[in-house]
């Protein structure tokens, strides 16, 4: 391949620099240009309307993260071949492009048991096959299957380039300020012992600040009681659809993707069938079918569509402890009687549910703080008053949604 040098004016960290021709290649790809049609954040646009940027501009930040990680480990000495870089940066550059409509709000309701982790591997070994085995690399690391352990951290971990783009960007989009990371700095702070990926003792304050932040955007964006609302709303509407169609009522969405998917709703995801039509599918597809469905003659239905075409959210009531069973049955008679439905349909209209999230999980992938001395600590066993108060404590919340007045 010719050598290649394209510059991309990237909001949150200025020019991105692509000056590899396979690389070029496959941001040039079909499977991956759809990725500018779905919503990094869903529905989070509803309560901050800048959060408007794409799975795409996600995946080339996540990409520009990769390279400055790997240049500042190449130059501690860290040995990384060329084919281990390129594979790399194709693997963090194509790590969500199995994401579906509206991401993780529809992954388990659009397609049945099909997760994107999974999807992005059958699309990466799709183009693999496509570009003759060129991103075998790429695969590897993505699979956790290469012997640098420390490459898939990179991609997937707790302080993966991945979610260092994500906190980062979307931070900006909203205007979050609390998502703002130290992200330079511990990208100069990463380090390899032993093949495994550890930051050194200096960046201890920039780790606290990241896992705080993390913690910060999930309750105040990703987990919004506005948003939850909104999502939860689509999930229901996909379910209605799905239900309809097994009764028999004739219900078609405005595409042939979308149509397929719903047509089908208890098979499992076939790659030799359903793939090339995953690919062509994503956010516009769903939104021109609400829109439509918003008349429906189904008053489940088109009531659900039109709270979300119009913003009109159910409300939506967040505690600590489980919603009550009494209270739940009082909103859905209330639903009954307000709308002419039956117990299952006001279901629809009135359910509840929990969120969570974890600052830190020690059984997942581990933060390790490489000390001066050579010792190696855990972040959560350093002792340090910040990061001692319910680190890896699960925060649960409760939720009710219901129509309003």
């Amino acid at each position: 391949m010719s050598s290649i040098r394209k510059i991309i004016n990237d909001p949150v960290y200025g020019f991105i620099t692509i000056d590899d021709p396979l690389i070029w290649q496959i941001i040039c790809h079909p499977y991956y240009q759809r990725l500018r049609h779905i919503h990094q954040m869903a529905f989070a646009h509803l309560v901050y309307p800048g959060a408007v940027h794409s799975r795409l501009h996600h995946s080339l930040g996540a990409y520009h993260l990769m390279t400055e990680a790997l240049k500042e480990l190449k130059r501690k000495g860290v040995a990384i071949s060329a084919e281990e870089e390129q594979g790399a940066r194709i693997a963090i550059l194509l790590h969500d492009v199995g994401h579906g409509p509206f991401s993780h709000a529809l992954e388990s309701e659009l397609i049945t048991g099909a997760h994107h982790e999974s999807i992005s591997l059958l699309i990466m070994e799709e183009m693999n096959k496509q570009f003759n085995g060129a991103l075998q690399t790429a695969i590897e690391i993505f699979t956790h299957k290469h012997p640098k352990r420390f490459l898939h951290q990179l991609v997937s971990g707790q302080l993966d380039v991945d979610r260092m783009d994500y906190l980062n960007r979307d931070s900006f989009f909203t205007g979050v300020a609390e998502g703002v990371i130290g992200y330079d700095r511990i990208l100069k702070m990463l380090t390899v012992q032993d093949g495994v990926l550890m930051v050194e003792e200096k960046a201890i304050y920039s780790i606290e600040k990241f896992l705080l932040s993390r913690r910060l955007m999930y309750w105040q964006v990703y987990l919004h009681k506005t948003v939850v609302s909104a999502e939860m709303t689509m999930v229901r509407i996909i379910r209605r659809a799905k239900e309809l169609i097994k009764a028999g009522v004739e219900l078609r969405a405005t595409t042939a993707e979308l149509d397929y998917f719903l047509q089908r709703p208890d098979q499992a995801f076939d790659p030799k069938q359903d793939l090339a039509r995953f690919c062509r599918l994503d956010d516009h597809d769903v939104m021109s079918t609400i829109k439509n469905w918003a008349q429906h003659t189904d008053l489940v239905l088109s009531e659900l569509c039109g709270r979300v075409i119009e913003r009109r959210l159910l409300k939506i009531r967040l505690q600590a402890n489980p919603v009550d069973a009494a209270q739940l049955k009082e909103k859905q008679v209330e639903v009954r009687e307000r709308y002419g439905v039956s117990a299952d349909e006001a279901a629809y209209l009135a359910f509840t549910g929990e969120a969570s999230n974890t600052l830190y999980n020690p059984g997942d992938e581990r933060i390790r703080i490489l000390f001066k001395d050579g010792m190696v600590r855990d972040i959560s066993e350093v002792d340090h008053a910040l990061i001692q108060q319910g680190l890896s404590g699960r925060v649960k919340k409760h939720y009710i949604c219901y129509p309003g007045a």
